[in-house]
């Protein structure tokens, strides 16, 4: 019995988008939450963080977000962000310390608050950009960034932090956090592992490199031998 091609082809499409929900399984709230993005953590260095907003309050728009900076980072650049005013806190030290080029402070960034006349409509993201240090004392630190954001009515205050052995995706609020890393941790990480016989990947792809070309070579050599032996064919059919 022949089949309608048209209705296998619906049938298959339908079997995949099906297989795709399951594997995707359903949309989770953590990608709902404020979110912080770096490509640098290495302690000892400026990096940029990137804080992300995606939804408002119960269908209500942010006109507020409030940024706490943790000790012991002193001093942050906001990126200037269309339609938001940026005030920086600072908050009083316990006792003075001296900051990357030596200079005694008594006061660091304590907050960054970002506030708008024309509110961020529910439903639409928006990110806010802070230059900063790593100290190099937080080298193997999580650094955790509460951010408290507003709106006309009720709030999100993601300031809940996991304790040991916890999930943060399984809290409700968890506040952003980075992971600084030690100098150098980074490139020891990209080193090519040893296998049992001391040698690399990389020495794994010379070689096969090096075998590859040989076996060129000996393709090439054996074309040459073939068509000399036929030049030489060819003369001797001519020379009687």
């Amino acid at each position: 019995m022949q089949r309608n091609p048209k209705r296998l082809l619906a049938r298959a499409a339908v079997v995949g988008l099906a297989a795709t929900a399951a594997i995707a399984g359903p949309s989770s709230p953590a990608s709902a939450h404020a979110t912080v993005k770096t490509d640098n953590t290495v302690a000892g260095t400026y990096t940029v963080l990137t804080f992300s907003i995606g939804h408002g309050c119960e269908d209500e728009p942010t006109n507020e977000v409030a940024i706490e900076i943790p000790e012991p980072i002193l001093s942050v650049s906001p990126t200037v962000n269309a339609g938001w005013e940026i005030e920086k806190v600072d908050t009083t030290l316990d006792e003075p310390v001296a900051d990357s080029h030596g200079n005694e402070v008594t006061e660091r960034v304590g907050q960054v608050i970002y506030t708008t006349d024309d509110p961020l409509p529910d439903g639409y993201r928006d990110v806010f950009e802070l230059s900063l240090r790593l100290p190099e004392e937080t080298a193997g630190q999580t650094l955790h960034f509460p951010v408290v954001q507003s709106c006309p009515e009720g709030e999100h205050a993601w300031i809940q932090i996991a304790e040991d052995g916890q999930d943060p995706d399984e809290l409700d609020e968890p506040a952003p956090f980075i992971e600084v890393t030690a100098p150098g941790q980074a490139a020891q990480e990209a080193e090519p592992a040893a296998d049992d016989d001391g040698e690399t990947a990389a020495d794994d792809a010379a070689d096969e490199s090096s075998g590859g070309t040989l076996t060129y070579v000996a393709l090439a050599l054996g074309a040459l031998g073939v068509l000399l032996g036929g030049f030489g064919l060819l003369r001797g059919r001519r020379n009687p």
